[in-house]
């Protein structure tokens, strides 16, 4: 039974969710979803809370019902799923069922309540009840492992659906190049610091475009920036793209932008740039340093910092040639070690590992 939001939300997690469904692991094992959160629903503060309270009496029904051996939890270390999938987890564990404890980012342990030592206490025992967490990055396995060695840990990363590749780009020396940003418009992307750095590739005399597609709290303050830097003939907003609209933004993107200073888990829009062939400037933030290498599928860059964004624009600008190997790297990459069916024989390994030893 995997637990997460509903499957027609737009959701990192719903897209991991339906990666298993639609997966060679859904031939070994019976998968079932369970719904939490809010994600994907429309009601009322009223009905929020009617559902907060029979959430865990319809999760007890549905294990009865179901009766799954694993139930896979999917979480992260921010504060209101954290309190929620307690709930989840303590129930699971009287039924007497194994739990996959899947993070999705957020902070490390450590940190999660800094100065609270009751609080970081409960974590160390919600956590060692799960018979598996599985992480998305090293970095984080790392922390998990420092911040208690008794833990059961895996790291298992996001994965994708790479498509069909149409091979390298063609990139004329005169054509601007086509930069892309996808994704939340949130001020911890570093979207404000992007458009500044587009101010600096402009005084250097460098011409380029630049795509956000997404929405989200700092839209209208983005659309202010834009016009106070004169920069409305360079940047578009182009609201949410899905399906065959984002894949065009992909397709005609020569650099995926992205000098994010938020905890990122390993965020599918890297995957996705990199499946296109398109190399990524990045602020080395979670997992993507374990996904790609500095100087090889991008470039990584300072926090907060559009000096350095700028410089890297422009030197790219210039090199042509490197922006096409880098794109052949990115590919490579993706299609080495992120396809859908690895996240299955990833999953299927552990599950199979759970399902032989005796339920703790």
């Amino acid at each position: 039974m995997l637990l997460g939001p509903a499957l027609h939300a737009v959701s990192g997690v719903t897209t991991h969710l339906n990666q298993l469904f639609h997966s060679s692991l859904a031939r070994d094992h019976q998968l079932v979803h369970f719904q939490v959160g809010s994600e994907g629903r429309k009601e009322s503060r009223l009905s929020k809370l009617l559902r907060f309270a029979a959430s865990p009496l319809q999760f007890v029904q549905a294990v009865r019902r179901q009766r799954p051996q694993i139930v896979h939890i999917n979480t992260s270390m921010e504060w209101r799923s954290y309190w929620r999938d307690i709930v989840y987890l303590a129930l699971a564990k009287a039924m007497g069922k194994r739990v996959v404890y899947q993070v999705h980012g957020g902070a490390l342990p450590q940190v999660f309540f800094q100065g609270r030592p009751l609080l970081t206490g409960l974590l160390r025992r919600v956590l060692r009840a799960a018979d598996s967490v599985v992480l998305l990055a090293q970095c984080e396995l790392q922390g998990y492992r420092s911040f208690d060695p008794a833990l059961s840990l895996e790291v298992i990363p996001n994965a994708i659906e790479a498509g069909a590749d149409d091979g390298a780009r063609p990139l004329a020396p005169a054509r601007p190049l086509a930069l892309a940003y996808v994704g939340r418009l949130a001020e911890n992307k570093g979207l404000l610091d992007l458009l500044d750095a587009l101010q600096l590739v402009r005084a250097a005399g460098v011409h380029v475009s630049l795509s956000l597609a997404g929405s989200g709290p700092l839209e209208a303050t983005l659309r202010a920036r834009i016009a106070t830097l004169g920069l409305q003939q360079e940047v578009r907003l182009l609201g949410p793209v899905f399906g065959a609209e984002k894949d065009a933004v992909w397709r005609d993107a020569d650099l995926f932008c992205f000098p994010t200073y938020h905890q990122e888990g390993l965020p599918y829009a890297l995957l996705e740039s990199m499946a296109a062939r398109t190399p990524v400037l990045v602020c080395p933030v979670g997992a993507i340093a374990d996904v790609m290498q500095d100087g090889v599928h991008g470039v990584f860059l300072p926090p907060r910092d559009p000096q350095a964004l700028a410089d890297a624009i422009v030197r790219l600008d210039a090199d042509r040639a490197l922006l096409q190997r880098m794109g052949q790297a990115c590919r490579e990459r993706i299609e080495s070690a992120y396809t859908v069916e690895r996240l299955a024989q990833d999953f299927r390994r552990l599950y199979h590992t759970l399902l032989a030893s005796p339920v703790a």
